[in-house]
């Protein structure tokens, strides 16, 4: 909201000049009128460096004239005459002149002329203050000092002029060092000086003390209440604005542009669409609807209460030959996800004579990177290189943002390298872009070059990394920006508490990611739906839907994701009662339409309990085509369960819609193995040599240090593997004795059982857990990724050797987290 007092202060300061002017044309006997006047100095312009005695009167006059007609080269005539014949002005004269350059804005003239005046009065220090006012440094303030240090009159002109200075150098709290002579003198019961020094105060967050000098006005005028109203408006005090309002009616004050601007803004904060409406009508009655504040106003009243039919209304409804209305809705249409109405709106403004400027097409590029419309997002490229904007920084980011989210990040980065003016914006554009293209390790990079340059963080910036760290399960890594977080103070900030909670949950540490939680004030659905689907994917599918009981007491509604998780959970511990209510109660309680997400979630939980007909009855009643990610799951089902027949069909509808899942051809080969039906194996084999579909290989890796170590199947290549190798020795003796019987149908090939027991002995898993029993501390817990699902038999040895080493062991497969712990996992032999 711009302040708008300066416009009554100023008014009030530059009337100083002109009824100062009056008052002395009169007592000197010059009452003809201006236009005379003017008429009699303009006959003598030519005359003004032939004339050695220029009369004071005359001369004043004539550069009133200058100033009202802005002919500053006339002005500048006379003063160069005047410093060759060395007279013709009187002080009020000198006091005119200075306020020409004033107006001009030639500050360092009007500085030059101010020292070399041969007498200075009030008027001379206020003209020069206000100049000063529009260009705020210190040297505003020190003239003020001088004014009262050299004993001039401080009157109503004086305190106004400097207290607009003090709020457009932002430093409103310097108000308080001339509150005390403004009280002393009297002049805080002055409505122009009161308001002037409200204003001050409301620029810095003082709105106590706002009000104790709007309690002192004597005669509050409208201005007055005004200023008191967008006080609490601009601080975020919505309640008492409406209240204030409400009050100034009363008395009988109509409210102008500036008072409708303010309260829509405290409607918007307190998010009363309804009290709005009601200002909206108050607007129209006063024929303040069109105006340039007010039809912003309303248009960001309706745009952020979500009517943006409403918005239209009122935009198609005001002036449209200014820029702002068209950069405004086409801004909140991007912001809405109402991209192509935003570019539709931008087209029509293309075609009327209004030029867009920076702000504009910043906006539009946003609908463009939403849209992923890479051939608009280039016209515009061109022509902003064309006129020169691509030199804002908003517009360079935007470019960026488009070039990112089309897939063309090596773009980004030629214009991340040419802009001269990169922000922090520009850093986080780039490493959200990473992080959408799935390149984590190039957005850690990036991440830590924009520490090295010392660039401020934002909570982008540590949601973006965080979610990196996620992704990577780098935990050590995400634990140290977590400490950064908390150095800058954002950790309390919602955006960043939920991505440390997803970090720590898919990390392998659901411990912290509830600690985390836990801190969080304003809960929202991304905080409840991070916890619920960590409890979730931990196997922890009881504090899963705790967690969910526990949300819907909150008024946090859930959403999709929220019952995919809610879903997931009762898959995850076999709950198919709990499952089917909670499926039931989305679409019926909570009027959420099954995605293909949930469908999944409930073929998977009826295909591990052993319901095959169940599950494929519900795909068969799935609306529209059903995805990958069902079949796949009825597939894993059938693959538990040995039903060859189903699998067959299942693993024929995901190769229909992806031909080169490899997991599928796998997956059919091990049902086809368990069977012995060898031949059938060697025929999927010999499809996927001709279609070219490599089986991805068993891949486990283990972080240690912040160095992430990788395993493949019976690896030799780690700089370690004497003592990995050693380890697995030592390990293989003391679970035997524990009473640990190697379970050979694992191995799906036609080998003997010693072979398959050595072939067991190396799988990734068991050489990344050998690696952290040698390399961490005693005690310490070992998280272990592997990009597969683990298999039954090394499921059994980690619950031996967790008992043995008395540690904390986690494993985080294709599928879900494994904690085993003291001989027993977190899923309880189920997943």
């Amino acid at each position: 909201m711009i302040r708008f007092y300066s416009r009554y202060k100023t008014r009030a300061s530059t009337n100083l000049l002109s009824t100062l002017s009056l008052n002395h044309s009169s007592q000197c006997g010059f009452s003809l009128p201006l236009s005379t006047c003017t008429q009699s100095v303009q006959q003598q312009v030519n005359c003004v460096p032939q004339t050695p005695n220029l009369d004071p009167h005359l001369g004043a006059r004539f550069l009133q004239n200058c100033i009202i007609t802005g002919d500053l080269a006339s002005g500048k005539t006379l003063h160069c005459h005047i410093l060759k014949t060395g007279g013709g002005l009187d002080l009020f004269g000198w006091n005119i002149l200075l306020n020409l350059y004033v107006k001009s804005e030639l500050l360092s003239d009007a500085r030059n002329l101010f020292d070399e005046m041969p007498s200075r009065n009030t008027v001379s220090f206020v003209t020069l203050i206000q100049g000063f006012s529009e260009f705020p440094d210190v040297e505003s303030t020190k003239l003020f000092v001088r004014l009262h240090r050299e004993g001039h009159e401080l009157n109503a002109f004086v305190f106004t002029s400097i207290l607009k200075v003090f709020v457009n150098m932002e430093c409103g709290e310097l108000a308080r060092n001339v509150h005390g002579p403004i009280y002393k003198l009297g002049h805080h019961s002055n409505a122009f000086v009161g308001t002037a020094l409200l204003d001050a105060y409301s620029s810095c967050g003082c709105v106590v003390m706002a009000r104790d000098v709007f309690d002192c006005i004597s005669c509050k005028d409208m201005v007055s209440w005004t200023g008191m109203i967008t006080c609490y408006a601009e601080n975020d005090c919505f309640k008492e604005a409406l209240s204030f309002f409400s009050q100034m009616r009363v008395l009988g004050f109509n409210p102008n542009n500036f008072t409708l601007a303010s309260l829509f803004k405290a409607c918007v904060g307190l998010a009363v669409i309804e009290v709005g409406k009601s200002v909206h009508a108050c607007a129209i009655k006063t024929c303040y609807e069109t105006d340039p504040y007010v039809s912003v106003s309303l248009l960001d009243l309706y745009t952020k209460s979500g009517d943006i039919e409403a918005a239209r209304h009122v935009f198609e409804e005001v002036p449209k030959k200014d820029v702002i209305p068209w950069s405004f809705m086409i801004a909140r249409y991007s912001q809405s996800d109402r991209c192509e109405e935003a570019v539709r709106l931008f087209c029509r403004m293309r075609n009327e004579p209004v030029v867009p400027n920076q702000f504009t097409l910043a906006s539009v590029l946003q609908a463009c990177a939403t849209m992923e419309n890479l051939t608009l997002g280039k016209q515009i490229h061109c022509h902003v290189r064309k006129v020169g904007l691509d030199l804002f920084v908003h517009v360079s980011n935007a470019l960026m943002d488009v070039y990112a989210k089309c897939g063309l990040i090596n773009d980004s980065i030629e214009l991340f390298k040419e802009s001269a003016n990169r922000n922090e914006v520009s850093w986080n554009t780039l490493i959200v872009g990473y992080v959408n293209l799935g390149n984590w390790d190039m957005a850690l990079t990036l991440f830590s070059s924009m520490l090295n340059d010392q660039v401020q963080l934002t909570e982008v910036t540590y949601s973006s990394v965080l979610c990196a760290c996620a992704n990577l399960t780098v935990l050590e890594t995400g634990a140290q920006i977590h400490s950064l977080t908390i150095k800058t103070l954002l950790e309390n900030n919602v955006a960043v508490a939920n991505a440390l909670t997803d970090m720590y949950a898919k990390c392998g540490n659901i411990k912290h990611a509830r600690l985390v939680f836990n801190t969080i004030g304003q809960k929202d659905v991304v905080s409840w739906n991070a916890m619920i689907s960590g409890y979730s994917m931990h196997g922890l599918g009881n504090e899963a839907l705790v967690m969910f009981k526990m949300m819907c007491k909150t008024d946090v509604k859930p959403d999709q994701l929220t019952f995919v998780g809610v879903l997931s959970a009762c898959s995850n511990i076999g709950l198919l009662n709990e499952g089917e209510a909670y499926f039931t109660s989305m679409v019926n309680d909570y009027c959420i339409e099954p995605c293909m997400e949930h469908y999944t979630c409930m073929v998977s939980l009826l295909g591990k309990l052993g319901q095959l007909d169940k599950a494929m009855n519900l795909i068969d009643h799935i609306p529209g085509e059903p995805s990958v990610m069902v079949w796949r799951a009825l597939l894993g089902a059938c693959v538990i369960h040995k039903d060859l027949e189903l699998g067959e069909l299942s693993a024929q509808r995901v190769l229909e819609l992806e031909p080169q899942d490899e997991s599928t051809y796998v997956l059919l080969s091990n049902m086809y193995a368990r069977a012995k039906r060898w031949d059938n194996v060697a025929s999927v084999r010999k499809n996927m040599k001709k279609k070219r579909v490599k089986k991805e290989p068993g891949l486990s890796w283990i972080e240690s240090q912040g160095i992430v170590h990788y395993f493949t199947v019976g690896d030799s290549s780690h700089a370690d593997i004497r003592l990995i190798y050693g380890m697995l020795e030592w390990l293989n003796l003391k679970i035997k004795k524990a009473g640990y019987v190697c379970n050979h149908d694992v191995i799906l090939l036609d080998v003997e059982d010693d072979e398959k027991a050595r072939l067991l002995w190396v799988h990734s898993e068991r050489l990344a857990l050998a690696f952290g029993l040698v390399r961490t501390p005693s005690g310490c817990s070992i998280r272990i990724m592997k990009n597969l699902r683990i298999c039954l038999d090394c499921h059994v040895v980690f619950k031996f050797i967790s008992k043995i080493v008395k540690r904390e062991i986690v494993v985080r497969d294709i599928n879900r987290f494994h904690h085993f712990e003291d001989g027993v996992c977190s899923c309880g032999d189920y997943w």
